[in-house]
C-alpha cells in the first residue's frame, strides 16, 4: 500500500535515518523544519539486509548485546525528535527496500524531505552519499540535504537569511515560491541570486566592446531577477544580487551567509525524475550550508506507483 495513502500531500514531513550520528542530526533539524509548517514528523528507515551493515552507529542507537534491529534504529530517530520536541507528532516505520526507491516513494506525498549522508567512510564530511544524491535526483518533493559538517538546526537562524538560486528559466518559479516561505517562517531576509556571464566568444572577438556587452548581460540578468521575483509579497526583506560569474562557484560563496539554500531542478522530457545539473550537483556536495532541492512542475508528473523500477545508482 502507498505510504502516502489516506494523508493529504504536504500534512506531513519524512526524514530518512539509517543509524548513524548523521542521520539523527537530520532528524533534529527535521523536526525544526516539522514545528515551524505545523505538520508531523514521519521517520524512516529503509534497509535490505536483517543485520546492520551502515555506517557508525549513534550513542542513541547503539547497545552493548550487539548490532541494533531495524525497528530500534527507526525508533532511535522518533525519540530523538520527541526529546527535541515534545509536542510533535513523531511516526517511525521500518521499509524493507533500497533506501532510495524507499524515500523517493515516501516523498511523494510529502511536504519536504530530509536526508543525511550516509557517512560510510571518513569522507562523509566532504563526499554527499550516493542515497542523498539519488533521492535528491528523483524524489517529487523537496528536499534537504544536510552534510554531517552542517549546523543541526533549523531554528533559531545562525545566518537570518534564505539564498535562493534564480536560472535562466525564470517562469520556473517553484524554488523561488518555497524560498520565500522559508524566509517568512523563520522571519528572515531573502537573497536572490542570480549569476550571468559573456559568452566566451564575445569577449574574444570584440574586447573593446566587452565592457558594454557586459552591461547588457548584467541588465538582463537584473530584468530576470525582478520577474522571478515579482509575487514575493512586500513584508518580506529581499536582497537581490546579480553576480558575473558560474552559478555553482556564485552560489557555494553565498552559502556561505545562509542558513539555507534554494536550487530548483528542472524534469526532461523521456526520463524518470528530476534531471540534477552540474550546479546543483556540485552545491550538494560542496554548500557550507543545506541545500533544498525543488522540483520545478506539478506533482502529477512525478513518476507512478511503479517508481521503484527506476534506475538509480549503486550505493
Amino acid at each position: 500500500m502507498d505510504a502516502g495513502a489516506g494523508r493529504d500531500a504536504g500534512e506531513f514531513m519524512v526524514v530518512g535515518v539509517d543509524g548513524s550520528e548523521p542521520s539523527l542530526r537530520a532528524v533534529d533539524w527535521a523536526a525544526d523544519e516539522a514545528v515551524l509548517r505545523e505538520v508531523s514528523l514521519r521517520v524512516v528507515y529503509a534497509f535490505l539486509w536483517d543485520r546492520y551493515e551502515g555506517a557508525a552507529l549513534a550513542r542513541d542507537v547503539g547497545r552493548p548485546s550487539g548490532p541494533p534491529s531495524p525497528r530500534e534504529i527507526a525508533d532511535a530517530g522518533a525519540r530523538r525528535a520527541r526529546a527535541r520536541h515534545p509536542g510533535l507528532r513523531v511516526t517511525a516505520d521500518v521499509v524493507p527496500e533500497e533506501p532510495e526507491h524507499a524515500l523517493v516513494r515516501e516523498g511523494r506525498h510529502a511536504a519536504a524531505l530530509v536526508v543525511g549522508t550516509r557517512g560510510r567512510s571518513g569522507l562523509a564530511e566532504l563526499l554527499l552519499g550516493s542515497v542523498s544524491l539519488a533521492v535528491a535526483a528523483h524524489a517529487d518533493c523537496p528536499v534537504v540535504v544536510l552534510r554531517g559538517s552542517h549546523d543541526n538546526q533549523a531554528t533559531p537562524p545562525v545566518h537570518g537569511r534564505v539564498v535562493v538560486g534564480v536560472g535562466e528559466d525564470v517562469d520556473a518559479s517553484a524554488a523561488v515560491r518555497f524560498a520565500v516561505e522559508e524566509a517568512r517562517r523563520r522571519g528572515v531576509a531573502l537573497e536572490a541570486v542570480r549569476a550571468w556571464r559573456c559568452p566566451v566568444r564575445e569577449s574574444a572577438d570584440h574586447p573593446l566592446t566587452y565592457g558594454e556587452s557586459a552591461r547588457l548581460h548584467e541588465k538582463r540578468a537584473a530584468e530576470e531577477l525582478d520577474t522571478a521575483l515579482r509575487h514575493v509579497p512586500s513584508d518580506l526583506r529581499v536582497y537581490r544580487r546579480t553576480v558575473e560569474g558560474y552559478a555553482r562557484g556564485v552560489l557555494l560563496e553565498a552559502s556561505h551567509r545562509a542558513d539555507l539554500l534554494v536550487v530548483g531542478a528542472r524534469r526532461g522530457d523521456g526520463h524518470v525524475g528530476l534531471q540534477l545539473g552540474r550546479v546543483a550537483h556540485g552545491l550538494l556536495h560542496h554548500s557550507a550550508c543545506p541545500v533544498v532541492v525543488v522540483p520545478d512542475g506539478p506533482r502529477d508528473a512525478a513518476p507512478g506507483p511503479d517508481c521503484g523500477a527506476v534506475s538509480l545508482p549503486p550505493r
